[in-house]
Order: C-alpha cells, then structure tokens, then sequence
C-alpha cells in the first residue's frame, strides 16, 4: 500500500489526478485505481466525488495525516539505512577465556568511538555463545576453538595457554610420564582450557583427574599453591601470579586454542565496531604470544 499512499499523498499537494499523473508519471485512471484500491484496503470513501473536483472526506483527512506520517518514517529508516554511521544495539558474544580486564578497556574505549551504538555484552563458554549466535541472539561472538580446527577464525590470532603447578614441584614435571597420576585444578565444562587440555592428555595416554571443578580464577591459584593440584590459565596474565606458582614448560604439549570471530552478514553499519575489536584483539593476542 506504499505506492497507493504516496500517490494519495501527492493527491492533496496537486489538487488533481491530472497533475498527479504527470508527476508520477502515470495514466489518469492509473492515479484513479490506485486511490481505489486505498479505499478499498481501508474500508472507507477516502474522497466526495460528489465534488468537482473531487474533496476530501472527513476520513480522508484523517487517513492523509496518517500516510504523511507513515511516509516520512520510511523515508527516515531509509535514510538511516544508507547512513555509515554505527548506531543501534549490538549483542556481542566474549568467550569466558578472553573475557578480563583487556577486554573491559576495550569495552570502555568503545563508548567513546561508536556513541551511538549500545553494546550488550554476553560471556559464556565457547560452545554456549556459538549457539546462541545459531540461534540469531547475538550479531558477534568471539570464541576460543581447537588449535587444529581451521574452519573460520580472525587472523589466526593464538590463545597460548600454560600449566602451573607450586614452585617446589615445577621443576619435577618435565615428561609426559610425570604427568601421569596428577590431579588438575579447572574450571566446570565445558571450559575451552579444559578441553583442550583433555584433549592434549588423552593424546599421550594420560588420564585427566580433576581434584576441584571451581570456576573463580583466584581460588584455582590458591589450590594450587596449596598442592592440591595443577593448573592451567592464559599465558598473558601469567605475571599476576604470586611467586609461590610456576609455570611448567611442557613443549610436548600443544595448549593453543585460536580465537575465531563469529559475525551475521546483517551487521550493516554495525560492522567496524566488529572489525574494531577484533583488530585490537588481534594485537593483544599477538602481544600475549611473544611475551
């Protein structure tokens, strides 16, 4: 009924069918259906033709408002369409394993640049925010995925991850066979880390036992400096940890997850804030994997 509304729109700036046909252009009695098939959707006589030319009926004027209205708020969605600006909400996804304090920096520096666009920040395990993101109720999501699956992904931007055991124990846990019979400190599935840590172990004929399935990361650290078992974090914040806890270096190991972007095609202007923080991402992944 678009076309029919502007047609009718352009009734009450003309004055007759005439003029409107020239405009559009169209044929007289095509002007003359369109306003027809307008009153027949609205259930109404729209003009008095008992007039020459014809008035409009009280209704009528009623319904040009409305259209008037209904026209510009088109024209005003088109217009915000074509405009490049970012603006509007955008759900993003953060697996718990890059969601920390970097993240919250990037976050903050975001208000800044995009003003008009409103961040609805969701963390959660990997497999949860890839469902989720299937689902349509995220437009981004940033996931931690297998070092050896190559479907997807940003860059190829690394995850390093590293074992921690107290210092006095470090030193002993070198080859695969000191591993065997080691009890792990982790986080509940389905933690990414932890996946692929299972997945590493199971590969050298190694057993996981988990002594604690605790997801606060300061409690993980204190169990391990109390000996109750092994850990595993993020290389990148290896230097908050206290003395007491060392990193173990087990090359045979490979502890890498790669950070995978997932993003809908209908970002439209939202898309450079993806892109944004998947660049800075990129670098301090990038940083992280050097240091």
């Amino acid at each position: 009924m678009l076309s029919e509304m502007r047609t009718f729109a352009l009734l009450a700036e003309e004055g007759s069918i005439q003029r409107v046909a020239e405009r559009l252009p169209l044929t007289q009695p095509a002007v003359t259906r369109q306003i027809q098939r307008l009153e027949q959707f609205l259930g109404t006589e729209l003009l008095d033709r008992r007039q020459k030319p014809p008035a409009f009926t009280p209704a009528g004027l009623e319904m040009l408002a409305r259209s008037r209205r209904i026209l510009g708020e088109i024209e005003e969605m088109r217009r915000l369409a074509k405009d490049a600006t970012p603006r509007g909400v955008l759900r993003l996804g953060m697996a718990n394993g890059l969601a920390d304090g970097r993240i919250a920096a990037l976050i903050g520096d975001l208000k800044g640049r995009f003003p008009n666009v409103t961040l609805r920040l969701v963390t959660g395990w990997s497999d949860e925010l890839r469902q989720k993101f299937d689902r349509g109720l995220l437009d981004a999501a940033f996931i931690l995925t297998s070092q050896h699956d190559r479907a997807g992904g940003m860059a190829g931007e690394q995850e390093p991850l590293v074992i921690i055991a107290p210092r006095d124990q470090a030193a002993d846990l070198r080859a695969p066979t000191d591993f065997a019979g080691q009890s792990w400190i982790l986080s509940p599935e389905p933690c990414d880390a932890r996946e692929r840590l299972a997945e590493e172990l199971m590969r050298h004929g190694i057993p996981l036992t988990v002594a604690a399935e605790v997801q606060d990361a300061r409690l993980q650290l204190g169990l391990v400096e109390q000996g109750i078992g092994l850990g595993l974090m993020p290389r990148r914040l290896l230097s908050q940890v206290s003395a007491e806890v060392s990193a173990i270096n087990a090359p045979w190991l490979d502890l890498t997850l790669r950070v995978e972007v997932k993003q809908s095609p209908f970002l439209n202007s939202l898309a450079p804030v993806v892109e944004y923080i998947a660049v800075h991402l990129s670098a301090q992944c990038r940083a992280s994997s050097v240091t």
